[in-house]
């Protein structure tokens, strides 16, 4: 299933495709309110879930007359994102900063960073003049679990989303280092279109990742190249520390951002990024100039 969030009528609204006829929406609102609501929920929600798609009586929407929201907003909890798991990225960054490829890094994303899966971004050059992309796979947890077993870490994925964990180069290597703060400004990271349950995705290490910019294709990698594959990255985040359901973890980008080419290249206003994961998703997203007071005067659901 790929399960979505709208609006309607000024309202938000739970949803899915209807199967076979992806250009339509089946409005989910008397199952549940939110997409954390059916996680949390468990098998019972999903099969309320099923059972409202395969219902004729089910109201539905044309896809193409919606405005989708990112499916969690917010998550449960920062977001988990996992820095260098791709060999070649790693390599590139090595080259870049003049130093040995280091092991992939556990970092976090503030959920203020998230925004639709077709918004505008808006990029302020007074907060940074070097945006970057990052296309990536996105895990949804379904399953509370600490010191998860490699074995059993696919039993805690409730499904997979697209994230761009979109990034402020000169925050991120300024002030000794700030991980946190480069990859954590206000709506720059957009996230969904949906997300698909982990029972559609039969091998989440076969999946091609890549990103367009203006129609050019700038990263091209596979999820196969993952130094830490999808179930490593459970077993670690676990270690010592409670994955709630409802957690979104970004599972590190391929090579090809634009900071570590020569000359390194950045987002401006007028661009147009396309992040896909191919069989999960794609996101479209117009970089836009920033107006003054623009993003304080736009609050995040739920934070």
């Amino acid at each position: 299933m790929k399960l979505l969030m709208f609006k309607h009528d000024g309202e938000t609204r739970l949803g899915a495709l209807r199967p076979g006829h992806e250009d339509e929406v089946v409005d989910l609102s008397g199952v549940a309110p939110d997409l954390l609501a059916v996680i949390d929920a468990g098998d019972p929600g999903l099969a309320r879930v099923r059972s409202a798609l395969s219902s004729s009586s089910s109201k539905a929407h044309k896809l193409a007359d919606l405005e989708l929201l990112a499916p969690l907003d917010p998550p449960r909890g920062n977001v988990i994102a996992i820095g260098r798991n791709y060999q070649k990225h790693a390599e590139e960054s090595a080259r870049k900063e003049g130093y040995e490829p280091q092991p992939p890094t556990i970092f976090t994303k503030a959920i203020t960073s998230l925004t639709e899966p077709f918004a505008d971004i808006a990029i302020d050059p007074s907060v940074s003049e070097q945006i970057d992309w990052e296309a990536e796979l996105a895990i949804v947890i379904g399953k509370r679990g600490a010191n998860i077993k490699r074995a059993d870490a696919r039993g805690h994925i409730f499904g997979y989303t697209v994230i761009n964990d979109v990034t402020a180069r000169d925050i991120q290597n300024g002030w000794g280092g700030q991980y946190f703060k480069g990859k954590s400004l206000d709506r720059s990271s957009p996230t969904g279109p949906w997300v698909v349950t982990s029972d559609e995705v039969h091998d989440p290490q076969s999946l091609s990742v890549q990103l367009r910019l203006n129609g050019t294709l700038e990263q091209d990698g596979n999820t196969r190249d993952m130094i830490y594959p999808v179930d490593a990255i459970i077993e670690w985040a676990s270690k010592g520390m409670t994955l709630l359901p409802g957690a979104l973890i970004a599972t590190g980008t391929p090579d090809g951002v634009g900071h570590y080419r020569t000359p390194p290249e950045y987002l401006h206003p007028g661009d147009v990024m396309e992040t896909e994961v191919v069989g999960i998703g794609l996101l479209r997203n117009r970089i836009v100039a920033a107006k003054v007071g623009a993003l304080a005067d736009h609050p995040h659901r739920g934070a």
